[in-house]
């Protein structure tokens, strides 16, 4: 009886005109699981290192990340492409604006976004920037995998035809790099110093002009996110942006009362050749020192630390941190793959933050220098305004080593 009835349904079906959903793109993992899904965005082959994001909010501003250089992000959250896209929310400072993420992998793709931002679907933007993504899989399940598995490597194929030759997409998947040893940060740095002045992004305002500096921030570049530097600049800073390959003479020259090592992909240690120099350089001049993310983990290196890779590693907007100077627990965003060993650091380095999720260590200070850093992202966008805080203590530990110029007073 069942089966007359699913035969009826489908003669019914053809009769006006339906025909089943073509899959267009496939999705291969290195473990030997292979998915059929809808290709989003442009279409062809990309590969990369599969990591989860459990933002609910902020997609554009994830896959415009340079941090997330040769990986594909799985979200976690069902519903993308609900408020479109725009071209003022990308997080690519680089003034090519190119866009490094690998791909996407989507429960569910909404081609009808709502939003009064938007212009253009994600798809469109994803087109024009030519990366591929694949929707219509279990998420969940490939979340649950890299849990279990760890982050392994992975590709996309978006074919409009649907035809895929697995056998010659195995191969080429079997010659994917591993993330250990990669250096991303050159690859994502801007190759010219720049400026950006425009602030955070504020309700009804836009992003405004930062027409009153004062304090000069030099900006070393390691795949840096714009809101970090909007959020230096909400604060009346000056900022120059510098290749992660510069030469201290070039930073020095500009005579900054303050640098901030930024973001960015791939292997700390894979830097070391070109950035351990330059900011022990800077840490000899006695010249406070902020890092984030990828700069906290060089700043580490710099200090004598080392750093190890994670199991599936830190992506997402709602992460719990502590700050033990006071106890206080703040929701972090965060992405990284990678994390510092505070045992191999010397006894000068003090541990200031700490995952509540698995007591991985974010943030550490110098006892006796002006420098710190985080390995959460307190510039947000995409996540929550916790941590703004942090910027303003960059401010005041400037301020205070420069008593005379800004007229800081002591405590």
């Amino acid at each position: 009886m069942r089966e007359s009835k699913i035969a009826s349904a489908n003669a019914a079906n053809k009769t006006a005109g339906w025909q089943p959903i073509k899959k267009t793109a496939v999705l291969l993992f290195s473990n030997g699981l292979i998915k059929y899904g809808f290709g989003i965005g442009s279409t062809g082959i990309t590969s990369g290192e599969v990591c989860f994001n459990t933002s609910i909010t902020g997609y554009q501003e994830i896959m415009s990340d340079p941090s997330y250089a040769h990986q594909i992000v799985n979200f976690t959250f069902p519903h993308i492409g609900n408020v479109g896209a725009n071209n003022e929310d990308n997080e690519t400072a680089n003034p090519d604006q190119e866009i490094h993420i690998s791909g996407i992998i989507t429960h569910s793709y909404n081609e009808k976004p709502s939003n009064y931002r938007s212009e253009s679907t994600l798809s469109e933007w994803m087109r024009d920037r030519k990366i591929t993504g694949i929707s219509g899989i279990d998420t969940r399940y490939v979340t649950k995998l890299i849990r279990d598995e760890g982050m392994m490597s992975c590709l996309i194929e978006h074919r409009h035809d649907g035809i895929f030759d697995i056998p010659k997409l195995l191969k080429i998947l079997e010659n994917v790099k591993k993330m250990e040893g990669l250096d991303l940060a050159s690859e994502a740095s801007t190759s010219s110093i720049y400026n950006l002045n425009s602030k955070a992004w504020e309700w009804d305002r836009g992003y405004r002009k930062n027409n009153h500096t004062k304090i000069k921030i030099a900006l070393i570049d390691y795949g840096i996110k714009t809101n970090i530097i909007r959020m230096l600049n909400t604060y009346d800073c000056e900022t120059k942006i510098f290749p992660a390959k510069t030469e201290i003479d070039s930073i020095m020259k500009y005579d900054p009362d303050g640098v901030l090592l930024s973001n960015g992909p791939g292997d700390p240690e894979a830097t070391s050749t070109y950035s351990l120099e330059l900011i022990r350089g800077i840490i000899d001049k006695n010249i406070p020192i902020f890092g984030i993310c990828l700069g906290h983990q060089i700043l580490a290196l710099a200090l004598g630390g080392e750093t190890k890779k994670m199991s599936f590693g830190h992506h997402g907007a709602n992460h719990p941190v502590q700050d033990l100077s006071n106890k206080k627990v703040q929701i972090t965003s965060m992405n990284h793959g990678f994390t510092v060993d505070m045992d191999s650091l010397p006894s000068n380095v003090q541990e200031t933050h700490r995952s509540l999720f698995d007591q991985s260590n974010c943030g550490f200070e110098v006892k006796d220098k002006p420098i710190f850093s985080v390995q959460f992202h307190p510039e947000a966008s995409p996540g929550p305004q916790d941590c703004y805080y942090i910027f303003e203590k960059f401010i005041k530990t400037i301020q205070s080593v420069n008593k005379r110029k800004y007229g800081a007073k002591k405590k």
